[in-house]
């Protein structure tokens, strides 16, 4: 693979911060970041590495280094722009703004610049319509905190060429992600898939009346939770054998949710207005499938990163 030096990230919010923080932990590159609105990345990438400080996982220095590699653009034909050999968009999740996006880059970059969609739902194939070079073009799926978990999903469109995923697969790598490629454009991708597979039966247990939220969340988090990041669902499988995942499912698969829409009890959520932390409270509370007082919120928010640097770093 050729060494790229030259990154571009258009969209200077949460997740386009993140991505130009990790970025610029590549040896040697410079990262652009390009957005219509002036941002402070300075200030985001600060927010982003303060507990990594705190906790000793990085240095002051190791921030001041990653922000060296950083600048910032409201020019979309700039010297920054013009130069990019690999760019990451992370604009809103609006299909029109990121078509027009990538056909307006194309005006402006080289023809052999990579394209990559940050898209936790859209499809990067949709996404490439107004592209004259759509093999150019394949999804880059984040997760959110961006700068602290592992995956990327690198999302081959109908049209992607192996080169161009195998080069982003490489950067990402060498970025200290762990990308995982999706070899085909589909709803969901791959990780949000099995996520929603297993929002859809909890929710279905809580609308049927066999167990409230808490006792949900709870089982979740006792049993198998506990043990997904060692012993993920095809390893298990394949620790019990195949025979009896078989006896398993030819038993208890025609009994699980397989509606194809949204659960009724979200519909009656959203009519009585319980939006989860969203909410509007009542007598101090917050409720969506559970309810929640704002310091309640306020520590679950705080303590994700906590806990990922915890389970990444041992800090």
């Amino acid at each position: 693979m050729a060494k790229l030096k030259n990154y571009l990230v258009c969209g200077g919010g949460m997740m386009g911060s993140a991505i130009a923080q990790i970025l610029a932990g590549l040896d040697g590159a410079h990262i652009t970041v390009y957005d219509v609105y002036p941002v402070d990345i300075e200030a985001k990438v600060r927010l982003n590495t303060k507990l990594l400080v705190e906790k000793g996982v990085i240095t002051e220095a190791d921030v001041d280094a990653i922000l060296s590699k950083i600048s910032f653009t409201q020019d979309m034909h700039s010297e920054g722009v013009a130069n990019a050999e690999m760019v990451v968009e992370c604009v809103l999740e609006d299909m029109e703004l990121k078509q027009n996006l990538f056909a307006q880059l194309e005006e402006v970059v080289s023809t052999d610049t990579i394209f990559c969609t940050n898209t936790s739902v859209m499809s990067p194939t949709e996404i490439a319509a107004k592209c004259q070079h759509k093999e150019r073009l394949c999804g880059t799926h984040f997760w959110n905190p961006a700068f602290l978990i592992p995956l990327v999903e690198v999302v081959k469109t109908e049209y992607t060429l192996d080169c161009v995923a195998d080069t982003v697969m490489e950067i990402l790598t060498e970025a200290g992600k762990q990308p995982c490629l999706c070899k085909r454009d589909v709803p969901g991708f791959i990780a949000n898939r099995m996520q929603h597979a297993l929002w859809r039966e909890a929710i279905a247990i809580v609308d049927e009346g066999i167990a409230d939220a808490e006792t949900v969340d709870k089982a979740c988090k006792t049993s198998f939770g506990l043990r997904l990041p060692y012993l993920p669902p095809l390893v298990n499988s394949d620790m019990v054998g195949t025979q009896l995942t078989w006896n398993i499912h030819s038993y208890v698969l025609e009994h699980l949710a397989d509606n194809h829409e949204p659960s009724p009890i979200l519909k009656t959520m959203l009519d009585e207005g319980k939006l989860g932390f969203r909410a509007e409270p009542v007598d101090g509370k917050r409720t969506g499938f559970m309810s929640y007082t704002d310091e309640e919120i306020a520590e679950i928010n705080s303590g994700l990163n906590e806990y990922l640097i915890k389970m990444l770093y041992d800090k």
